[in-house]
C-alpha cells in the first residue's frame, strides 16, 4: 500500500512538473514581448490594439510588487521589493488585474517577474505607502523581519555554491527560502497573481536560491484560473533566470527539473554571430548543437533588461536597438529559427546603465507616444513594433509545426534557409551584394518581402519576390541595404 501511495505521488508531482513547461498559449500564437517598465492600462491597450492583431502570444511585465523608492528613479528600484501588494508606478492592483483581464480576453498572455529571492537594500517608503527598515531588517507590510533573512555576507566567489546561495547578491537581504514562513508569504503572492489570470512567471535570481527551496514552492501553486480560459488543471508556466555561460559552480542544469530556463548563452552566441564575429554558415546547428539547452527547456532572447545594459551575461557580444541593423537580422534568425521559446525585448532609450524609464518631473512613468507608422516615441524603443520584428513574429506563426530544410550559405557570411513549404528567409552579413537563384520552397508567384515592407491591401510596400514554378527566385541583398535580411512566406503571396 505504500508503495502504491509513493507511486502516485511521484506520478502526480511528474504531471505538475510537466505542466511548468506549458506556456498556455494560442496555438496561432508566438513571441513573449518584455514591455519593460510600461503602465499597466498602455500594456492593456497595446495587447488589444497591437500584440493580438500582429500575432503576438504573450507579455512579460515588470515586477507588480511594491518597491522602494530610490532618487532618481533608476530601473533597478523595481527589483527592490519594499512589500507584497501589488502598487508600483506601473498602476494599483486594480489596475493590474484589469491589464490581465483584458489582455486575457484578446489572447495575449501575460508572464509576471516576481522577485523572491531578497527584499530592498535601502530603508524607507514603499511604492505604495509602506515603510521599511533595512538595519533592522524589518519589512511590517509582509511582514518580514530578522529570523526570515539569511545572515548577512557578500558574494565574493561564485565557486562557492553555498555563498551564491545563502550570501547577499548585491547587498541585497537574502530572504531564507527554507523558513516555513517565507515560503508561505511566496506561495501568498504568486497564487495571488494567478487568481488575477497571469499564466505564468519569470522567476528573478533563481541560481541564488536551493532548487529544494523552490520546489516546496512551486508545488504548492494553484491551478491556474479557468475563468480566464486556462485547461482545467493547468499550472502555470515557468522561466527561470539562471545565468550560466559554462564554468561556474551552479549551472543551469539544477534547474531544469521545475521549469524552463532563460538561456542566456543563445543571447550571447547569437550576439557574437551576427556582430560579425563568427560566420554565418555556422549556425547550420543552431540550438543544441551549440551547448544549448533543449528547445522545450530554453527561453531565447537577443537581449534582456540586464545585459543589454552590460549586466548580466555576454559582455559586449550582446546586441541592443542601438546597432539597429544587426539587431534586426539576430532578431529575425531567432523568430525564422524553430530552436527555442522567444521573448522579444522592448525597450526604452538610455544613455547610461542606471537610466530610468520615461518619467515626469514628479517620477511618474510617461507612456509610450505611437507614430504614424507603428513606431514609438516619448523615449521608448519599442522594438516589438519595429516592422521587421512583428512580421517575423508572422512568420514565425506561419511556418509554425515545419523543420529546417534545404539550407545554403557561400560559406561565409550569407545564408539561407526554407521553413517546409512555408516560409524561406535569407541573410547577407558580407560586404558584398548577395545575389543567387535560391530554392524558396513556395508555390510559384509573387511574394510580398515582409522584411522591407507588408502585404496590405493586396500590395507590397516593400520588396516583391518572384518564385518560378520549380521553387527557385533569384534573392537579392545589398550589402549596403537598410536590412540585411529578406523573408517571405505562404501568406505574403500576392
Amino acid at each position: 500500500m505504500r508503495i502504491l501511495a509513493i507511486f502516485f505521488a511521484v506520478v502526480a508531482f511528474g504531471s505538475q512538473a510537466l505542466a511548468q513547461f506549458e506556456t498556455h498559449q494560442w496555438s496561432n500564437r508566438s513571441g513573449i514581448v518584455h514591455l519593460f517598465e510600461w503602465k499597466w492600462d498602455d500594456i492593456a491597450d497595446e495587447c488589444e490594439r497591437f500584440l493580438a492583431p500582429r500575432g503576438y502570444a504573450g507579455v512579460q511585465v515588470s515586477p507588480p510588487t511594491e518597491n522602494i523608492i530610490i532618487p532618481n528613479r533608476p530601473w533597478w528600484e523595481r527589483y527592490q521589493p519594499a512589500s507584497y501588494h501589488l502598487n508600483t508606478r506601473s498602476g494599483t492592483e486594480q489596475q493590474f488585474a484589469s491589464m490581465v483581464r483584458r489582455c486575457n480576453q484578446v489572447g495575449v498572455r501575460i508572464y509576471v517577474d516576481i522577485v523572491i529571492n531578497h527584499m530592498a537594500a535601502v530603508s524607507g517608503v514603499g511604492t505604495g505607502g509602506s515603510v521599511i527598515d533595512v538595519e533592522g531588517l524589518n519589512f511590517p507590510a509582509v511582514p518580514y523581519g530578522r529570523n526570515d533573512f539569511n545572515p548577512a555576507c557578500g558574494i565574493y566567489d561564485y565557486g562557492n555554491r553555498y555563498q551564491v546561495r545563502n550570501c547577499w547578491l548585491v547587498g541585497l537581504p537574502d530572504l531564507n527560502q527554507g523558513v516555513p514562513w517565507v515560503r508561505d508569504r511566496i506561495v501568498d503572492l504568486m497564487n495571488k497573481c494567478i487568481d488575477y489570470g497571469i499564466a505564468g512567471f519569470r522567476v528573478d535570481a533563481v541560481k541564488h536560491m536551493w532548487p529544494e527551496d523552490l520546489e516546496l514552492i512551486y508545488n504548492r501553486l494553484s491551478n491556474l484560473n479557468v475563468n480566464h480560459g486556462f485547461r482545467v488543471g493547468a499550472k502555470a508556466f515557468l522561466t527561470q533566470e539562471v545565468i550560466d555561460l559554462g564554468g561556474e559552480a551552479i549551472g543551469r542544469d539544477e534547474y531544469t527539473h521545475l521549469g524552463t530556463i532563460t538561456e542566456f548563452r543563445h543571447s550571447a552566441e547569437i550576439g557574437r554571430v551576427f556582430h560579425g564575429r563568427d560566420r554565418l554558415r555556422h549556425l547550420i546547428n543552431w540550438g543544441e548543437g551549440w551547448g544549448f539547452l533543449p528547445s522545450h527547456l530554453a527561453l531565447v532572447f537577443v537581449d534582456n533588461h540586464d545585459n543589454q545594459r552590460g549586466h548580466g551575461a555576454g559582455g559586449d557580444n550582446i546586441l541592443t536597438y542601438k546597432l539597429p541593423k544587426n539587431y534586426k537580422m539576430a532578431s529575425a534568425f531567432m523568430l525564422a529559427h524553430p530552436f527555442g521559446i522567444p521573448r522579444v525585448m522592448s525597450s526604452f532609450a538610455f544613455n547610461h546603465g542606471d537610466q530610468g524609464p520615461p518619467q515626469d518631473a514628479d517620477g511618474n512613468l510617461i507612456p509610450p507616444s505611437i507614430n504614424a507608422d507603428n513606431t514609438c516615441g516619448n523615449g521608448w524603443v519599442c522594438e516589438h513594433r519595429w516592422r521587421q520584428i512583428y512580421n517575423m513574429v508572422e512568420f514565425r506563426n506561419v511556418v509554425a509545426g515545419t523543420n529546417i530544410n534545404d539550407w545554403w550559405d557561400n560559406g561565409f557570411q550569407q545564408i539561407a534557409f526554407c521553413r517546409g513549404g512555408s516560409g524561406f528567409i535569407a541573410f547577407n552579413l558580407e560586404s558584398f551584394d548577395l545575389n543567387q537563384n535560391l530554392q524558396t520552397c513556395l508555390p510559384a508567384g509573387d511574394y510580398c518581402d515582409v522584411i522591407s515592407g507588408s502585404k496590405i491591401n493586396g500590395r507590397c510596400t516593400g520588396g516583391v519576390v518572384r518564385v518560378g514554378s520549380d521553387g527557385r527566385a533569384d534573392i537579392r541583398i545589398a550589402a549596403n541595404a537598410e536590412d540585411g535580411v529578406l523573408a517571405i512566406h505562404r501568406n505574403a503571396r500576392l
